[in-house]
């Protein structure tokens, strides 16, 4: 039985457990919250549903997701008499303007230019010998990550405003 196994291992040997426990031809009980590591290495999965239920299924964490019946959400109870005449205003939804439809349109373009824009920078960054530049170099890069992550990350909530409008 192995419980957390994965905590404080460093890549190596992580890697080098896995190994051994797929070469481990007897059976080996797991408790993990680490999802890699249960997908590289189970074979069936037990999931706690609920209610003192436990149900098992083939494969790892991502072989549950997909074979795990989705429970439903119960519907909510009717809202007393005083509070229905309350109710608060449904929000309208609004067409998409010209100008909002080709932001819309070419927002999976910028993601992807600025996407690989950061890739780039992270290569650039792995360079054994960029730390060995001026400081000024190393902080213009390390700047310029800051603004596209950040650029990113504008990008991404304004594509789900404007999707879910």
């Amino acid at each position: 039985m192995l419980d957390e196994p994965t905590n404080d291992l460093d890549v190596e040997t992580l890697e080098l457990l896995e190994e051994l426990l797929l070469d481990f031809k007897g059976t080996v009980l797991l408790v993990s919250h680490d999802r890699a590591f249960i997908n590289n290495v189970v074979t069936s999965t037990l999931v706690f549903e609920g209610n003192g239920r436990i149900e098992g299924y083939a494969g790892g964490y991502d072989d549950w997701l997909s074979q795990r019946q989705v429970p439903s959400v119960p519907k909510a109870e009717k809202p007393p008499a005083a509070v229905a005449k309350k109710k608060t205003p449904e929000v309208v939804r609004k067409k998409l303007g010209y100008m909002e439809q080709r932001e819309l349109d070419a927002l999976p373009g910028q993601i992807e230019s600025l996407e690989e824009r950061q890739q780039a920078l992270y290569q650039t960054m792995a360079d054994p010998d960029f730390y060995r530049r001026e400081g000024e170099a190393i902080a213009a890069v390390k700047q310029e990550l800051l603004e596209i992550e950040k650029a990113l990350e504008d990008a991404f909530v304004r594509w789900e405003t404007l999707e879910n409008r």
